[in-house]
């Protein structure tokens, strides 16, 4: 079974296709934060492995603990990204690929606007 959280789903065979996965991404409901996020795609097939997007306007920090492994594309904008055990801040622009191992915080940062494409191995919904 597949569940698509955001955009639509159409199917050509076993390729899954979701177009307008970015469009209206509900909020993280993170206080200060103007942070979004939805899946496009969520354990397709049964697969323990969910995609979608994940938008940050300019606003208070959105500090996020990863309790799965992820990799992030940024799409547009730029990030400021710092990982709350060692301090270090790196900053990640359109087509810059991330790694965040399992049980890293992160701040997440933007001066103006940041759109970021995911892929979680996880079982469930943000």
């Amino acid at each position: 079974m597949t569940t698509t959280l955001n955009g639509t789903l159409t199917k050509a065979g076993s390729i899954h296709k979701v177009e307008g996965a970015y469009l209206g991404l509900p909020s993280m409901n993170a206080p200060g934060s103007e942070a979004f996020i939805g899946d496009a795609l969520s354990n397709p097939g049964g697969a323990a492995i969910s995609c979608g997007f994940f938008e940050l306007k300019a606003s208070e920090p959105l500090v996020y603990e990863y309790t799965y492994d992820e990799m992030k594309v940024v799409v547009e904008g730029e990030f400021i990204l710092t990982d709350q055990a060692t301090g270090e801040v790196t900053h990640a622009v359109a087509k810059d690929v991330l790694f965040f191992p399992k049980g890293t915080t992160v701040k997440f940062e933007t001066l103006d606007y940041a759109l970021g494409y995911y892929v979680g191995h996880r079982s469930f919904a943000p």
